[in-house]
């Protein structure tokens, strides 16, 4: 991967050259080379991030004085620089440039802003009986996983019908380990109990292999071959077992009506469509596995000032499946440029061929139009809820004498008991409303603050938000910078916090401290503002209900992080505290011995018993409990 060299970028005169002049001398440096290039405006911020097959014929589109769409002419006309990076394959050149995108965030560039994880289900196999549960993340547990469900709750809802009909066990190894009679599950029959031998070992393996093809998609098989076994049951007389059989049938047509989509000629696939409007772009992702649909999910993408929905598509793809292996089809709603390349590089992700089509009639396409559909009713209530938001924002900068509406609010609050784990925490909203990707957590780690000391804790969260603004972003061109702020508390919780960003040298972002106002009650809140009388909103503002759903919303965050933090104190033991003990260590240590007590007491042959504890490890933890004044 090497740089070009830099032609001259200023005239005869010494001027700067910008636009179309700058690209037309800076083309004959290049050839025609793979590679990646970078526009940059006056003050070198990254307007775009582009790949090219060839360099010097990418360039030169630029480099044309007309003949360009809005978008690209406005970047054009902000160019006041480029950089580019040649590469050995067009591949190679596609990855960097996502990299690129993903890094540096140019405003032309399309850019996928939700990159979560999806969840899965995973069928264990690291035991004797394997477990079933639902897994997020990278695939380190050894299983068979299956997947992605488009949230949660589809996993959820899977899992449930899963249960009634393979009853496969859900608890953990340790819960099944220390199980002396079956537990409730097994009363309502979703569960076969192999804890306490109400199955055997060779019964139980028929069930995850049931389910396991179900997973894959032979529903029919095992619908088939579990109505064989009711109707043996019902001619032998064991009515019992039929209709618990009979139960099973039901559960398994339930999980089949439930995916409401169930394509007969699609076994695997994700379909993928666009619709854009005003400027805006929906894309929905529809993801179908063992023929049937295992839920969708919408996305809003950064069009990049404009792009159409070809470029869309393509960078979604390349953004998209950076963090999750493609599936072996791809059905779009629009052709992409670059398709082959695109293809190649999903293959080279998945380790196996990947298809990309566009469909035009039979299933697959009634499949892109549904998806397509669904973008465009998304899109639609999106642009409505923007509106709202917008008239909502204008009535904030109205009402606390802003001068614009906005763009980024950040919310404050902290949650602790008698001072005791205390936690920080940060929202954040803008023009879309709540941007869940941002909200932050602060763990409050001041030894010398006094329990419930609001001021100090607040002091260590703003300090720490903002120290960490001005390292990254000291010249404040990035969008992590708010508008304004919102503080939980009256006067001196404002005064405290003028204090704090005065030592900070930022002083001119607004804030206001919330208030609860007269007894309490919400709709008499009394807003603070540095230097300025107290004020109020009528109690049927609109804005004043924005700014209660703000705070609501704050607290909320606030509460559920102080609760994770205090169950995962009440959780520790002693074990945490010895170097090589990790979280699957300290498991097979508490399954072994039943507690942390237990472990203190036993002997180094004991401990050496455990399995994935060796003899220097069980002498260290030995030595940990043994030689501690």
């Amino acid at each position: 991967m090497q740089p070009q060299d830099d032609a001259p970028t200023s005239d005869s005169t010494g001027s700067p050259l910008t636009g179309h002049a700058l690209i037309q001398r800076l083309l004959k440096g290049l050839d025609g080379s793979p590679g990646v290039y970078r526009m940059l405006d006056a003050q070198a911020r990254v307007l775009y991030v582009g790949k090219a097959r060839n360099l010097r014929a990418r360039v030169a589109n630029y480099a044309r004085p007309s003949g360009h769409s809005p978008r690209i002419a406005r970047m054009i006309r902000e160019t006041a620089a480029m950089m580019f990076l040649t590469t050995r394959t067009e591949t190679e050149a596609l990855l960097l440039e996502q990299n690129l995108i993903k890094q540096l965030k140019p405003r032309y560039n399309v850019l996928l802003r939700d990159d979560k994880s999806f969840p899965e289900i995973l069928i264990a196999t690291d035991h004797a009986f394997p477990q079933i549960r639902k897994h997020r993340g990278a695939r380190r547990s050894k299983g068979a996983y299956y997947g992605p469900f488009a949230s949660a709750a589809a996993v959820n809802r899977t899992l449930t019908q899963l249960q009634k009909v393979f009853l496969l066990r859900n608890c953990s190894d340790a819960t099944f380990e220390s199980r002396t009679r079956p537990c409730l599950l097994h009363q309502i029959r979703r569960c076969s109990a192999p804890c306490t031998g109400e199955i055997d070992a060779a019964g139980y393996a028929a069930l995850v292999a049931d389910a396991e093809r179900f997973l894959q998609g032979k529903s029919t098989a095992v619908q088939a071959e579990l109505a064989r076994e009711m109707q043996a049951a019902a001619e032998a007389m064991e009515f019992e077992r039929a209709a618990a059989l009979r139960d099973r049938i039901r559960a398994l047509t339930a999980v089949q009506q439930s995916q409401g989509i169930n394509p007969r000629g699609v076994a695997e696939a994700d379909v993928v469509a666009v619709h854009m409007e005003g400027g805006q772009a929906c894309v929905q992702v529809f993801f179908i596995r063992a023929h049937q649909s295992w839920g969708n999910r919408d996305f809003h993408p950064r069009t990049g000032a404009g792009a159409e929905e070809a470029e869309v598509l393509e960078a979604f793809l390349a953004q998209f499946y950076d963090g999750q292996p493609p599936p072996r089809l791809i059905l779009l709603s629009h052709p992409i440029e670059n398709a082959d390349l695109v293809t190649a590089l999903l293959s080279e992700r998945a380790g196996r061929k990947v298809e990309i089509a566009v469909p035009r009639r039979g299933e697959k396409a009634e499949l892109v139009e549904n998806a397509a559909r669904n973008a465009r009713e998304s899109l639609g209530r999106r642009m409505a809820e923007s509106t709202a938001q917008a008239r909502l924002l204008a009535g904030v900068a109205e009402a606390f004498g802003i001068e614009a509406p906005p763009r980024r609010i950040e919310v404050y609050d902290n949650s602790h008991i008698q001072g005791t784990d205390a936690v920080g925490a940060m929202i954040v909203a803008g023009p879309e409303g709540f941007a869940r990707s941002q909200y932050r957590k602060f763990n409050i780690r001041g030894d010398s603050l006094t329990p419930g000391d609001d001021f100090g804790m607040m002091r260590e969260v703003l300090t720490r938000r903002f120290e960490r603004l001005l390292k990254e972003d000291p010249d404040r061109r990035g969008e992590a910078w708010p508008d304004l702020l919102l503080i939980d508390g009256g006067a001196g919780q404002v005064s405290a916090a003028a204090g704090i960003l005065g030592d900070l040298g930022v002083d001119d972002i607004p804030f206001i401290g919330v208030a609860k106002g007269l007894d309490r009650d919400a709709g008499k809140e009394e807003f603070h503002r540095p230097g300025r009388p107290v004020m109020a909103l009528n109690r049927g503002d609109p804005v004043l209900y924005f700014v209660q759903r703000l705070r609501d919303e704050a607290h909320r965050f606030a509460i559920g992080a102080h609760r994770a933090r205090r169950a995962k104190a009440v959780g520790a033991t002693p074990l945490d505290e010895i170097p090589g003990v990790g979280a699957a260590r300290k498991r097979a240590l508490l399954a072994h011995f039943g507690s942390a007590k237990a472990v203190a007491r036993a002997g180094l042959t004991d401990l050496q018993a455990v399995e994935g504890i060796s003899a220097a490890l069980a002498e260290r933890i030995h030595d940990f409990f043994h030689t501690r004044g």
